[in-house]
């Protein structure tokens, strides 16, 4: 099975909603947030163009999507589009689903499961300060705080535990791929050496290697953004596949983001 991962796009700035082109080289496209501002109509546009050429999308929604909003709006907002997506589905056979991951399951065959959550860090208390006065999401993110930002990744890895550890139990045979926006992991091969020792790392990534999520040998595929850095290795205590294809800033773009990188499980 081919998926095709992207994120990072930041089509917000300059503004590229209907001028950026995806190649389809797979049926699924899994999109890894910060794709745009939900608040921008352009960004369905796009959603509804990559729907018309895929089978499938995953949709993760990064913090960016958020921005110049508040959460419960953004959800809301990508709910009516599915919603709307959904009911077009019903007359049109060229239109592909849409899966929006948060905290989602979804089986993608009868061996295959995708989980897929936003995944926000867990800020390190020596680095609060730094990450409250200098992450923008805190300005640009309406009534959202450090502690609503804990809180989330709490959340959001309590359910992907929980999740995990019910596929291990009861399907041990299944393969689990987990897509989220934030990394989940401070190995040396995730870590940009430029902000090896940024003061506000950990709003960017955690280290899960002691949780379940990680250690299960179910999950196959872990695919992240958020950290504009790109790399693709294999585990070698669990054996899965760890990448990323981030393109970054339209004016700072990521070595190695290829639009037509394509993994298989």
């Amino acid at each position: 099975m081919m998926f095709q991962i992207i994120s990072d796009l930041h089509l917000e700035s300059p503004a590229a909603y209907d001028v950026f082109e995806v190649n389809p080289k797979a049926p699924y496209l899994a999109l890894l947030g910060d794709i745009g501002y939900v608040k921008d109509e352009g960004l369905f546009h796009f959603l509804y163009r990559q729907l018309k050429m895929f089978r499938i999308v995953f949709l993760v929604m990064g913090n960016h999507e958020a921005y110049h909003s508040s959460w419960s709006e953004t959800k809301s907002a990508v709910n009516k589009f599915k919603t709307r997506i959904d009911g077009t589905r019903g007359s049109s056979e060229t239109l592909g689903k849409l899966v929006i991951l948060d905290q989602t399951r979804y089986d993608i065959s009868p061996g295959i499961t995708v989980l897929g959550c936003t995944l926000f860090s867990r800020v390190a208390q020596a680095q609060k300060e730094s990450v409250n006065f200098g992450l923008n999401d805190f300005y640009y993110i309406d009534d959202w705080t450090i502690e609503a930002h804990q809180d989330a990744h709490h959340a959001d890895l309590v359910w992907l535990n929980q999740e995990i550890e019910y596929i291990s139990r009861s399907e041990p045979d299944r393969k689990v791929v987990v897509f989220t926006h934030f990394c989940p992991s401070t190995h040396a091969m995730v870590v940009d050496p430029r902000h090896r020792n940024s003061k506000i790392s950990s709003a960017f990534m955690t280290d899960l290697s002691s949780e379940p999520c990680w250690e299960n040998g179910v999950v196959k595929l872990w695919a992240f953004g958020h950290t504009h850095f790109n790399c693709d290795f294999q585990d070698l205590e669990t054996g899965k596949t760890v990448t990323s294809n981030q393109r970054g800033y339209y004016f700072a773009q990521s070595e190695g983001f290829d639009c037509e990188k394509t993994v298989k499980i």
